[in-house]
């Protein structure tokens, strides 16, 4: 099995362990995230209605020639921003697998500023 594979699969157990816990629910949503190579994705869902309420990527934010970690900040502020003018303020955070680590961690801390409660 290649590794690249076999990591996926790994990030697949522990997403599948994590979401054991973790449900969304329409007075306190779930924030999930989604790394690709490039690109930096978060929603909002509500899991009881299976709806995506709010969702932002790096493609919303201006200025593409950010790196990383800045994308990361301003995807968490965007989706904050979207996520209060839809009458949101709690959320519960999903990881999705990913490690609590660079830019999952600069986007949950970005949406705190913000004014989110995680």
């Amino acid at each position: 099995m290649r590794a690249s594979v076999k990591k996926i699969q790994n990030r697949e157990k522990r997403k599948q362990h994590i979401r054991m816990s973790i449900t969304g629910t329409a007075d306190m949503p779930r924030v999930t995230v989604f790394r690709s190579n490039q690109h930096l994705y978060a929603q909002i869902i509500d899991d009881v209605n299976k709806m995506t309420l709010v969702a932002a990527s790096d493609y919303d934010v201006k200025g593409k020639k950010m790196k990383g970690m800045e994308k990361a900040v301003e995807v968490g502020k965007a989706l904050a921003k979207k996520a209060k003018s839809a009458g949101i303020v709690t959320v519960v955070f999903d990881r999705n697998g990913y490690q609590y680590h660079g830019k999952v961690k600069a986007l949950a801390d970005a949406m705190r500023e913000a004014g989110l409660k995680l």
